[in-house]
């Protein structure tokens, strides 16, 4: 494999990272409030990141299971199936994400960072123990297990800050 073609199957899961955070940025740069951002920024991750990025992980494994086996430097096997539903799942829950409270964002972002830190501890252990450094488990597919929940439950947070912070209405406080 030549250097620039383990560089671009390294970094391509970076793909899922940037396009949802420049869009992200591009949506938000005239937002009327740090409010109506930091919502922007949640669904745009939820479902750039979480959901398109784990639904592509999920077609990878089921539609070219041969190309992922020595993408991840590993021969073909039945768990491979497993790795697709678990991002299926990954996804669907990426999807109810960009609609759901602070508090189901928190949520999600650590049920999926159970699977993706996980995976990230493996890739590490595969990459040290084992020396395996094919594209699939180092790279960029690491800076994604780390940071696609991380990011998803630091913004979830931040919002969940932001609400108990902002006054309600008066017509809502007296609802109450």
């Amino acid at each position: 494999m030549s250097n620039l073609s383990y560089l671009a199957q390294s970094a391509f899961p970076l793909v899922w990272l940037l396009v949802p955070a420049l869009g992200a940025f591009v949506r938000t740069r005239r937002a009327p409030s740090s409010r109506q951002a930091l919502e922007t920024w949640q669904r745009w991750w939820a479902i750039g990141a979480f959901g398109c990025g784990s639904l592509w992980m999920t077609v990878a494994f089921l539609g070219a299971p041969d190309v992922m086996a020595t993408a991840i430097g590993f021969d073909r096997t039945p768990f491979m199936s497993e790795i697709a539903f678990a991002n299926l799942g990954l996804a669907v829950m990426g999807f109810l994400a960009a609609s759901a409270s602070a508090r189901e964002r928190i949520t999600i972002g650590l049920g999926g960072g159970m699977f993706l830190w996980g995976a990230l501890a493996g890739h590490v252990y595969q990459w040290f123990v084992n020396g395996d450094h094919s594209p699939g488990n180092t790279g960029g597919v690491l800076v994604n297990d780390l940071l696609i929940p991380a990011v998803m439950i630091t913004l979830a947070v931040r919002s969940q800050r932001l609400e108990r912070a902002t006054p309600r209405p008066a017509t809502q406080a007296a609802a109450v």
